[in-house]
C-alpha cells in the first residue's frame, strides 16, 4: 500500500556514512515549561483517554500505570511534519525551504485548532535521521545515518516555532539496539522524541524496498526500556515513542508490549491511498490491536493518486474510532 520504493534517497556522499562524532555548534535545550514537578491531573488524563475512544470499549486499552508528570498526551494533539533536508520525495520537510515549510506547518496546526477546539496542538519536525538504503553501504547495513550538524539544523527550525523534534529510524540490517543509543546527546533534550519504522528492519536479509520488514515486541520493549533509563538519568518528562504501521506483520506479538510511566505509546497508521482504503487500514491494524495511543499519516502527494483525489478531512480523522492524537504529514 505504501510506495517503498519512492522513500529512498538517491546516495549521499561517503563522508555522510555514519554520525560525526561531535555537533558543529553545540545545541541548547528548547525553552522548556517543566510541569515535571505538578501532579499529573488523573481525573482531566482519563476524562480525555475516555473521548478520544469515541465509543469503542477495547479503548482506552486498561494499565495500572498513569504517565509521570509533564506528558503531553492526551493534553494536547500533535500536528508533525515528516522527511528528510536531503530529499524532496521523502516528505514535505524537505520539500520546501524551511520558512515555506514551517508556514505550511502553522497552517496545518490551525486547521487542527479549528477541527477540535478543546485540544491544544502543538507543531512537531520528525526527521528521518537514518534511512534505509538499497546499496549496503561503507558499514554494510543498507543505512545512512545524517551527519549531527542536520539533526542540529532541524532542531533549530523547530525551536523558532517552538515545535517538537522526533528523530525516525529506517534501519536497515542493522537494528534498535544499536542505532538508538547513537542518539542519546539528542534524546536527552526534553523536547526531542523518536520513531521508528518497521518497513525498513530488513530481519529476514531482504534489500529494503524488496519487503515490507518488521519489528517485534522485544525491539519496542528494548527501545522503550532504553528511553526510560534516559527519562530517569536526565530528570525528564515522558518520551513520545511513534511506531510506524501499515501491515499486520510489521509489528509482530503486539500484545506483548509493556507500557511504562516514562513513556508515551503511539502506533500511527502510515499507509496511503484513498480514504476508504486509508480507514480500512487504520481499522484492522490500528484500532483493532490497541496499544496506547494512535497516530494518522496523511499524504499530501499519494493519498490523491487516486479517486476521490482528495485527503481525509481533520473532521474525518477525528471521528475514527479511537480518535488519533498525532497527527503527521508527508
Amino acid at each position: 500500500m505504501k510506495n517503498i520504493k519512492s522513500a529512498f534517497l538517491l546516495l549521499i556522499p561517503l563522508c555522510f556514512l555514519s554520525f560525526t562524532k561531535a555537533s558543529a555548534t553545540e545545541i541548547s535545550y528548547f525553552k522548556f515549561n517543566d510541569t515535571t514537578a505538578k501532579a499529573l491531573d488523573t481525573a482531566s488524563y482519563d476524562s480525555l483517554m475516555h473521548k478520544l475512544a469515541n465509543g469503542d470499549k477495547r479503548w482506552p486499552v486498561k494499565t495500572k500505570a498513569y504517565p509521570l508528570p509533564g506528558a503531553i498526551l492526551p493534553f494536547n494533539r500533535i500536528v508533525a511534519y515528516y522527511g528528510n533536508m536531503y530529499s524532496k520525495n521523502m516528505g514535505i520537510l524537505g520539500q520546501y525551504a524551511p520558512k515555506i515549510m514551517l508556514a505550511k506547518l502553522k497552517a496545518e496546526v490551525k486547521n487542527w485548532e479549528k477541527a477540535d477546539t478543546s485540544a491544544p496542538v502543538i507543531p512537531a519536525l520528525h526527521y528521518i535521521c537514518v534511512t534505509a538504503q538499497a546499496d549496503a553501504g561503507r558499514n554494510g547495513l543498507h543505512n545512512l545515518r545524517m551527519p549531527f550538524k542536520q539533526i542540529d539544523s532541524v532542531i533549530s527550525m523547530a525551536k523558532s516555532i517552538n515545535a517538537l523534534v522526533f528523530l525516525d529510524l529506517q534501519v536497515g540490517f542493522s537494528t534498535v539496539q544499536k542505532e538508538v543509543p547513537l542518539l542519546e546527546k539528542y534524546l536527552m533534550m526534553p523536547n526531542v522524541h523518536l520513531g521508528i519504522d518497521p518497513e525498513f528492519s530488513m530481519k529476514e536479509g531482504s534489500v529494503p524496498g524488496k519487503r515490507i520488514g518488521t519489528f517485534d515486541a522485544d525491539d519496542i520493549n528494548y527501545t522503550t526500556q532504553y528511553l526510560a533509563s534516559l527519562v530517569k538519568k536526565y530528570n525528564l518528562p515522558p518520551k513520545i515513542f511513534i511506531v510506524h504501521r501499515f501491515t499486520k506483520k510489521m509489528v509482530t506479538n503486539y500484545k506483548n508490549i509493556k507500557l511504562r510511566p516514562e513513556i508515551q505509546f503511539v502506533m500511527d497508521m502510515d499507509g496511503w491511498g484513498g480514504p476508504d482504503l486509508k480507514k480500512g487500514t487504520y481499522k484492522y491494524f490500528i484500532q483493532g490491536e490497541p496499544v496506547q495511543f494512535t497516530g494518522f499519516k496523511l499524504f499530501y502527494k499519494n493519498d490523491i493518486k487516486n479517486g476521490p483525489k482528495r485527503l481525509l478531512t481533520p473532521k474525518e480523522v477525528l471521528q475514527l474510532k479511537p480518535a488519533p492524537i498525532y497527527i503527521q504529514y508527508q
